[in-house]
């Protein structure tokens, strides 16, 4: 293997003829490098989305105790836990249009990194939280690294990857994300084992601290990798000054790119409102459902505790099992379909699925085969985010974009945690619980819908090369 193997090459600017050789076949060295990279910061940033979803309702259960020892009433629980969440979700939103517009000023690897060092150092602070507010601060400022992370880092692949395969790698890269919250539930898992067994204390400060190891990954970032071709010849045409003034300006100017970023802010929207207000929370309707179970069946609240919090992770693992095999056919799906025939099946599914969950999970069974069909559909979503919002946009505003869709689309998706917290706890809360929960995510499926009406006005990008 030659030096200039691993060198950054410019990709073709037209859709190469098929030749029949799989997209992997069409990489070099340092196309795997790139794609390794991106797709381990994504992981990490996944994962530590999922330890936040693990530890939410512990954490929010230990830092509302108004005595040591006295646990607060169940539908406080859920009230501040769908705060933390929007809180964490606006954290995200600001953090993903301030770095996608870093991306496109001073480039994708430098903004990369500085992203992973930002989730990575306030996640694990997390641990240190006292009380709400010192937690929801935290999680506030991991959101801005989170928000980041993404658009950079799809922004590097599909500038860096032959056309022909860009679909594909953005699939995987998005699919390895379902590994980093399975890494998050096995982590889970076996901290609450070592907790029962009274080797650590309050598990869920661990979780966080775990979430801290990503920082090293930014090194190595900004070590080896190299900013695409792509970005440095755009970047080259105007000063960073102007280059500053014109990204929104552009963006909001342009009727094409303006339709195109209204398209995919309600895309998201939509998909980012069914999976963090709604399946996520899977995990809190589990320990409902069990943990009851098991205090009626005489268990003791530690023992009952500790048994929600081992399947708690299984929840997540199963869920994410789903998601990696959605995510990665949806690329399959959208390369012989279509994008928009591949986001109307997807939200059908997602709708469907998401419904049937809430309304009839529960069982330890149910876990095993409910979770992951409901994973396939909704997370299939989120890997028709990544290939097809970058394809969007021309170079030069790719990252801005990419991260006006994902990000601002977290700002309208925070009042989904803490409306489905009110519905459980003011709306539905007359019938015994689980029952409010799960009255309240059946009603929040709703937002589905706004996917399939956004679809008729989505152009078509399958098979056509990245605008410049």
């Amino acid at each position: 293997m030659h030096d200039h193997d691993f060198a950054p090459a410019p990709t073709p600017s037209v859709v190469p003829v098929d030749d029949g050789r799989p997209w992997w076949r069409l990489l070099t060295r340092y196309h795997w490098f790139v794609l390794a990279v991106a797709a381990l910061g994504w992981l990490f940033d996944t994962m530590d989305q999922q330890l936040f979803n693990i530890a939410r309702r512990p954490a929010i259960q230990k830092l509302l105790e108004p005595t040591p020892g006295v646990e607060p009433e169940p539908g406080e629980v859920a009230a501040y836990s769908g705060y933390a969440t929007s809180i964490f979700l606006i954290g995200w939103g600001t953090g993903g249009i301030a770095f996608g517009i870093l991306g496109d000023l001073i480039g994708r690897a430098k903004t990369m990194m500085l992203t992973i060092l930002l989730y990575s150092l306030f996640t694990g602070l997390s641990a240190l939280s006292r009380g709400f507010w010192d937690f929801a601060l935290y999680r506030f400022l991991t959101g801005l690294g989170v928000g980041g992370e993404f658009a950079v880092g799809v922004s590097l692949v599909a500038e860096v990857m032959p056309d022909r395969a860009r679909p594909f790698a953005l699939g995987m890269l998005q699919a390895l994300s379902a590994v980093g919250n399975i890494t998050a539930a096995v982590t889970g898992i076996v901290l609450a084992h070592l907790a029962r067994a009274g080797v650590i204390g309050e598990s869920w400060r661990i979780m966080f601290v775990v979430g801290a190891v990503p920082a090293f990954l930014a090194l190595f970032v900004f070590w080896k990798l190299k900013e695409p071709e792509r970005w440095k010849m755009a970047a080259a045409k105007f000063t960073w000054r102007e280059r500053l003034g014109a990204y929104f300006g552009e963006l909001f100017r342009n009727p094409k790119w303006l339709r195109h970023a209204l398209v995919g802010l309600l895309l998201a929207s939509s998909g980012i409102l069914g999976l963090w207000a709604i399946g996520f929370f899977s995990i809190d309707l589990q320990r409902y459902v069990f943990r009851a179970r098991f205090e009626a069946e005489g268990m003791s609240k530690a023992d009952a505790t500790f048994r929600t919090d081992v399947w708690a992770g299984w929840t997540s693992v199963m869920l994410n099992l789903g998601a990696f095999l959605g995510i990665y056919a949806f690329s399959y799906v959208t390369h012989h379909i279509g994008r928009r025939p591949a986001f109307a099946i997807s939200f059908v599914l997602a709708l469907l699925s998401t419904a049937f969950v809430f309304w009839r999970f529960d069982s330890v069974g149910d876990i095993f085969w409910m979770l992951p069909i409901m994973g396939f559909c909704q997370l299939a979503l989120f890997g028709g985010c990544a290939i097809y919002f970058p394809e969007l946009f021309p170079t030069r505003i790719r990252s801005t974009g990419t991260s006006f869709c994902y990000n601002v689309a977290r700002f309208v998706a925070a009042a989904g945690p803490t409306a489905l917290g009110l519905l459980t706890s003011r709306v539905y809360n007359e019938h015994p619980a689980p029952a409010p929960m799960r009255y309240a995510g059946i009603t929040m499926c709703a937002v589905f819908l706004i996917g399939l009406a956004v679809l008729p006005f989505a152009p078509e990008t399958r098979g056509k090369p990245l605008p410049e």
